[in-house]
């Protein structure tokens, strides 16, 4: 047999296992979900050594690759990110559970009365690079929207995403729930990645958590519907009307807290207005905190930035790296975000109303901040415990995808005796 063939059979016996388990997922309480995310956390603090262990396996691994540093720190795990993560599946435990939710209800003449209720979506394939928490978001979400998952994680995060996933087991074990409800792809073989994007019938959705060429590729190869995250060019707009001192606090948080991760900011758009008030000082804030930046026009001049090439508008650094140019108000803003954004997350700096309501309005960015870093751009933060990632599309699920975003939705229709005329 062929790779593409012991590949192929490896998905379809994942998915039928997967199937099955689904559907005593849809029907499982919510005590029980509950009882297994519980059970995960725990085992995950339990475990930590061992997963510790298994990560720096994993860093060896990615240092031997070449991984960039902005790679490897979304590769690295210590005792603050294991509890990080522990303190998610707690988070996802803890929150209402949305499946059977009513989310609207109502009477018609002909005497039947309707419900729209929240239900599984089914089962999930989730393909990511790098990190291995999401091992522990997406397997957590999935269970609490009453969806199996099949996770096939990077290749350089195999021992730590394994690590993880058995916890994420023994939890389902003790609470009594089909192991088979959160699986993990357990080879390296790019061939699965192929296998689960062909898997019509069996996976109902792919989500990809990665860089562009992973997302590209689900794009052009998947045969079932995905949920598309693209990259994160987010921008950070200083208004004219920007008070000096948050948006200084706010840039350098939004680029340099962790740069390898799709919320960090890409991109500077400075108001003329605010440049010429203030002069320089952002973009000094930037080189002093060891920020390489790439300036246009005027800035370029500023003694330490080097001058920006064309492509480096529109272009995802996942580094300490960022692009910068003025611009004209907010309108210059928003035509050049529109030009080389990919509708992931925007920020706008100002103290007026008038102008944040413009920037609002005329973006359709997944996420639009204002006086906020773009690192905010997390289902953690925004109090879904944890996210699969964030959806850049315009279908479906949108911004962080959480457990309600991983529902759909049924019509339950009662009648008396009714019959159509």
């Amino acid at each position: 047999m062929t790779d593409h063939d012991d590949a192929t059979a490896l998905i379809a016996t994942m998915g039928e296992a997967a199937r099955a388990a689904a559907v005593d997922l849809a029907q499982a309480t919510a005590e029980r979900k509950h009882a297994a995310l519980i059970g995960a956390a725990e085992a995950l603090r339990r475990n930590q050594a061992d997963i510790l262990a298994a990560n720096e396996k994993d860093m060896r691994f990615g240092r031997d690759k070449g991984l960039a540093d902005s790679m490897l720190d979304r590769l690295r795990l210590d005792a603050d990110r294991l509890r990080g993560i522990e303190d998610g599946l707690r988070a996802v435990a803890e929150q209402r559970d949305p499946v059977g939710e009513v989310v609207a209800e109502w009477d018609r003449p002909n005497g039947l009365h309707i419900q729209r209720v929240r239900t599984p979506i089914g089962v999930i394939g989730v393909i990511y690079e790098s990190r291995p928490n999401v091992t522990a978001d997406a397997g957590a979400l999935a269970l609490k929207s009453g969806n199996a998952v099949i996770l096939r994680g990077g290749s350089e995060s195999l021992h730590s995403s394994q690590a993880i996933h058995a916890c994420m087991v023994e939890g389902l074990r003790q609470a009594g729930l089909p192991e088979a409800a959160i699986q993990l792809v357990p080879t390296r073989d790019r061939a699965a990645v192929k296998a689960m994007l062909q898997a019509q019938g069996l996976i109902d959705v792919i989500i990809p958590r990665g860089g562009k060429g992973l997302v590209g590729l689900v794009q052009q190869e998947a045969r079932v519907p995905v949920f598309a995250h693209l990259e994160g060019i987010c921008h950070v707009y200083v208004d004219g009307k920007a008070d000096p001192d948050k948006a200084r606090r706010v840039l350098l948080n939004a680029k340099t807290r962790r740069t390898g991760i799709c919320g960090a900011a890409e991109c500077l758009l400075i108001d003329r207005r605010y440049y010429s008030q203030h002069g320089p000082a952002l973009i000094q804030a930037l080189l002093d905190a060891g920020v390489e930046v790439r300036a246009d026009g005027d800035l370029a001049e500023i003694t330490g930035t080097v001058a920006a090439e064309p492509d480096d508008f529109g272009r995802e650094f996942l580094d300490m790296i960022i692009a910068a140019k003025l611009v004209d108000g907010v309108e210059g803003a928003i035509a050049h975000i529109r030009r080389h954004g990919s509708q992931h997350t925007e920020s706008i700096l100002t103290e007026d109303d008038a102008a944040a309501q413009r920037f609002f309005n005329g973006l359709d960015s997944a996420i639009l901040m204002r006086n906020a870093s773009t690192q905010f751009a997390d289902g953690g933060e925004f109090g879904m415990g944890a996210e699969i990632g964030i959806a850049t599309g315009k279908m479906h699920a949108r911004g962080p995808v959480g457990a309600e975003q991983l529902t759909s939705f049924k019509y339950l229709v009662t009648g008396d005796g009714a019959v159509r005329a």
